[in-house]
């Protein structure tokens, strides 16, 4: 348990380390290659969910968001310290693990971030339609932009794959496979959620072990009949 632990706090120091690297020494809309140009540092932020989907314009939207998350991160600390006491495998414990650190380190941001770091509401990420707070942004005239305070605050969002389907592809031809900009905190979610789908049988032996001596003990007494 302790390892996991330090696995978990390992992610939420690295997620939040490089979001404010992010927020102290690049401007919004810088784009960095990493690996070419296929894979780049394109630094954004967004109000809503993951991978920058939005889940509404209102102030109460983005409250009961993070709520949500809240909710979600005390609901898998829980079930995470049942599993540790129950003898659950390591592995599906950093599974856990992982979703809560990512879970956790998005919540950082809308809780802080605002309070931290200067607030310029005429970026193109602080625009938001639908807010019903309107700034004066000079030449762009009168903008909407998000609401701001205590877990009303973006995320920061810093990695993108700049790769295009081919052009023999139907219905997809020429776009971009993974179009949305993410995080560490991103990453770990993800990662979590596709260790828990894919490896659920080997966290679980005992119960398919269990199904399976049942459906011998049940064989002979049918043949019998």
């Amino acid at each position: 348990m302790y390892l996991v632990g330090a696995i978990v706090a390992l992610i939420l120091i690295l997620d939040q380390a490089l979001k404010i690297y992010i927020k102290t020494h690049f401007v919004p809309n810088d784009v960095v290659p990493l690996l070419g140009d296929w894979f780049v540092l394109d630094y954004t932020e967004n109000p809503g969910m993951a991978f920058g989907t939005v889940f509404g314009a209102s102030m109460w939207h983005k409250l009961a968001l993070s709520l949500f998350r809240i909710a979600a991160i005390i609901g898998i600390s829980v079930f995470w310290i049942q599993q540790a006491r129950m003898g659950a495998k390591r592995e599906f414990l950093v599974s856990i693990g992982l979703i809560l650190a990512g879970a956790s380190g998005n919540l950082f941001d809308s809780m802080f971030y605002d309070f931290v770091f200067p607030y310029d509401p005429c970026v193109d990420f602080n625009h938001l339609q639908g807010s019903g707070i309107f700034t004066d942004c000079g030449i762009f005239g009168q903008i909407e932009t998000r609401h701001t305070g205590f877990l009303l605050g973006n995320v920061v969002d810093m990695f993108k794959f700049n790769l295009f389907w081919p052009d023999w592809m139907p219905w997809l031809a020429g776009r971009e496979v993974f179009p949305a900009i993410w995080n560490i905190a991103d990453a770990s979610i993800t990662t979590g959620v596709l260790l828990v789908i894919f490896r659920q049988r080997n966290y679980f032996p005992k119960r398919r072990g269990r199904k399976k001596r049942v459906a011998s003990e049940e064989t002979p007494s049918e043949s019998g009949s």
